[in-house]
């Protein structure tokens, strides 16, 4: 009973009561939950000051680990392109679903069929669409140098499109924008939907045309809604690394250097740490300027 009265003091209304009763029920699970996220975070910043040695007995260093990626052309090259792909393929995936949305917010036969068929790309496995697209672009025997090579004579002789580091970020890109547009087209159709047509028809007795009944209430109408997919766009295709490791391995994002650096060759786990806390504190940068500036959050 003493618990009781220190839990719900009598000076507590009723909803007081149920809001720490709810407290109470819900703390379990989210002292769960914020182990399982804080931890890593924690442990991750922890093991980046030190020399960490798979037998036992990590070295304390400091900031080394930190200076020798800092000083890494090989990191900033990762930076580069991690950056490069994480604005396009955003843009690329944000733009395509919502052409893709504003086709398929019409009516015309079979809809129903079409709708569901843009959405296979973003439900296929990736390793087999992967296959599929290291096909497409094989050197030897893919029908993109088949047509640009025997067809349109665009290039003089085959080469190899996903084996170049330079050219390889670009079918990477390419690649995720066709892969996961189907969830903005999903988003972004779903708010589409829930516009009062009337507001339409009253645009065209004004005399609107396309463009201005766009910019008058289409766009006002979905632009929280792009705004929420292009924040979650960044988050994941800032830490992407299943899709690009799969697809090419030339293509160096922080997500695959870092996976490099710390488990394949030395494995030098402590700089691992490191990059791993400085891509961390990158998209918590580009979050909080996205939120501000363009969310207006």
């Amino acid at each position: 009973m003493e618990t009781v009265r220190r839990l719900y003091p009598a000076s507590l209304d009723r909803k007081a009561r149920e809001e720490i009763f709810g407290w109470i029920l819900i703390l379990p699970a989210l002292l769960i939950i914020l182990s399982l996220i804080l931890y890593p975070i924690f442990y991750n910043i922890y093991l980046s000051f030190f020399n960490v040695n798979l037998d036992g007995g990590n070295t304390y260093i400091g900031l080394d680990n930190y200076k020798d990626v800092v000083l890494d052309p090989f990191f900033w090259n990762s930076v580069i392109t991690t950056i490069l792909y994480v604005i396009f393929t955003t843009i690329g995936t944000t733009f395509m679903g919502l052409i893709v949305a504003m086709a398929m917010n019409k009516t015309f036969p079979l809809r129903w069929l079409v709708r569901s068929l843009i959405l296979l790309p973003y439900v296929a496995p990736v390793i087999s669409v992967v296959f599929a697209w290291q096909f497409i672009f094989d050197p030897v025997n893919g029908i993109f140098m088949d047509v640009t090579v025997n067809k349109l004579h665009l290039f003089a002789d085959r080469f190899n499109l996903i084996g170049s580091p330079k050219a390889a970020v670009w079918v990477a890109i390419l690649f995720s924008i066709w892969k996961n547009f189907p969830f903005s087209y999903l988003m972004i159709l779903s708010r589409l939907q829930a516009i009062d047509k009337n507001l339409f028809e009253a645009a065209e007795i004004d005399g609107a045309d396309s463009w201005q009944k766009f910019k008058a209430i289409t766009f006002p109408e979905i632009y929280f809604v792009m705004g929420a997919i292009v924040l979650l766009r960044i988050i994941w295709n800032f830490n992407k690394f299943e899709e690009v490791f799969l697809l090419t391995r030339n293509v160096k994002v922080l997500s695959i250097y870092t996976y490099f650096k710390a488990f394949t060759g030395t494995m030098e786990m402590g700089q691992g740490a490191a990059i791993a806390v400085i891509q961390f504190s990158l998209l918590i940068s580009f979050i909080f300027i996205y939120v501000k500036k363009v969310l207006k959050w």
